[in-house]
């Protein structure tokens, strides 16, 4: 199900697939489990259509994860800041990446801006450090902090420098505005289509972006992972999508029920072409 998910993404027109991210548990798994994800999501479709998350608590379970990205001819990685320890200094910040960058050659990653979750910050000075000393290395940078004036804030320091993109659709047609190309993002696994609307035409995009607002607001009414992965078991009519991993718990059978009807009450109308 999990690689053939991601052929049907790229048939669907997206430009590539991230495994392991916040939507996909990544940290919920272990390191064997994700090395096996990935070699089978690589099966699947061109590796370099894929950019692997390999965000762990361990330093060193991260560069375990991202030489085998690595190794696989992926196109890069997704990282979080270190993530377990809180009030991290940004010096701490930069060594942590810099010790993935220094052991793991020819890699190219994508920093994540999460702080909700990951209690650690990414910030300017951080990001232009490890540009400066890493140039060609930070490709990206995925802002799921969800304050559209830190995304704008990002992009207006950085942009031309390395793509800067948000997780938060609902910015994407004003981070589109400004140059960015792309997304890594949540919704996509279900509307890949109404996602690359918004970021290819965010001048002519009043439907999609108030479709994407409304399944937004559907999603946040229940714990979020859950509740995507209730729209995908909907989308998909394979209820196996409503599995999550402790500490997470799945839509109840009254939940889904909800969430199937309001789901049903969005028009979509175009978005989904």
């Amino acid at each position: 199900m999990f690689a053939a998910h991601a052929r049907r993404l790229l048939d669907a027109g997206c430009a590539g697939v991230t495994p392991f991210g916040t939507t996909g548990e990544g940290p919920s798994f272990s390191v064997a489990e994700r090395i096996a994800g990935a070699d089978a999501i690589a099966r699947e479709i061109p590796p370099e259509r894929i950019l692997v998350s390999t965000s762990c608590a361990s330093l060193e379970d991260v560069v375990e994860l991202t030489r085998h990205a690595v190794s696989l001819g992926a196109w890069g990685c997704l990282l979080m800041p270190p993530f377990f320890h809180k009030q991290v200094s940004e010096q701490g910040v930069i060594d942590a990446y810099a010790t993935v960058i220094d052991r793991v050659p020819d890699v190219r990653l994508m920093l994540y801006h999460l702080p909700q979750l990951s209690g650690v910050p990414l910030t300017h000075g951080v990001i232009a450090t490890l540009l400066d000393r890493y140039p060609g290395t930070i490709v990206g940078l995925k802002d799921s902090g969800c304050e559209l004036a830190t995304s704008l804030g990002f992009a207006e320091a950085f942009m031309d420098r390395m793509g800067v993109h948000v997780g938060n659709e609902a910015d994407l047609t004003a981070l589109g505005r400004r140059g960015s190309a792309g997304a890594v993002s949540g919704i996509a696994n279900f509307l890949p289509a109404l996602v690359r609307r918004l970021v290819e035409r965010p001048d002519d995009a009043e439907a999609e972006l108030a479709a994407v607002k409304r399944v937004i607001e559907l999603a946040t009414s229940y714990p979020l992972t859950a509740a995507l992965k209730g729209i995908m078991a909907l989308v998909s009519g394979d209820k196996g999508w409503l599995g999550v991993r402790p500490p997470l718990v799945r839509l109840r059978e009254n939940e889904f029920e909800a969430l199937r009807k309001r789901w049903l009450s969005i028009d979509l109308g175009r978005t989904v072409q």
